[in-house]
């Protein structure tokens, strides 16, 4: 799994005109899944989502941790993190899950960080989604289940 990763003091998805989700201070995380990712997969990102210390202490160091600053989740799916560009101009998504292996494991990562007290708003599945944020810091980070970050 690729995960993008955004500190942000809000953010929110759209489908269609409305809106699906939205969230005050914490992440948003754009979440793609790729063929042979699994609940492993799933486990390390949702444990390194609510651990990894990327907000600000009093000093100003990123000290903290989602769930030290009791923030939420905006978790949308993203396909296109799996594109690969190569060869030619037209990215390759052979290495995407496909969509319902994906749904299944993009539920997966919604389900383990609720469970664990965390608020996750999400988008829709594969839909066509207007995601509008505004980045704190601004701090952005790639994250890969199979240790390319």
């Amino acid at each position: 799994m690729k995960a993008v990763i955004q500190r942000v003091t809000k953010a929110s998805v759209h489908v269609e005109g409305n809106t699906v989700g939205q969230i005050g201070s914490g992440l948003l995380v754009l979440l793609g899944v790729a063929k042979d990712d699994g609940e492993t997969d799933s486990r390390y990102l949702v444990e390194k989502i609510r651990t990894l210390r990327i907000f600000s202490d009093e000093q100003g160091k990123m000290n903290r941790s989602l769930v030290d600053v009791e923030g939420s989740v905006l978790l949308v799916s993203q396909f296109t993190l799996l594109g690969r560009t190569a060869n030619g101009r037209r990215p390759s998504f052979d290495e995407a899950a496909p969509p319902e292996e994906a749904k299944r494991l993009y539920e997966q990562v919604v389900a383990g960080l609720q469970h664990l007290g965390t608020h996750v708003e999400t988008g829709v599945f594969g839909a066509d989604m207007q995601v509008e944020l505004l980045n704190d810091g601004p701090v952005t980070l790639v994250l890969d289940s199979r240790g390319g970050s």
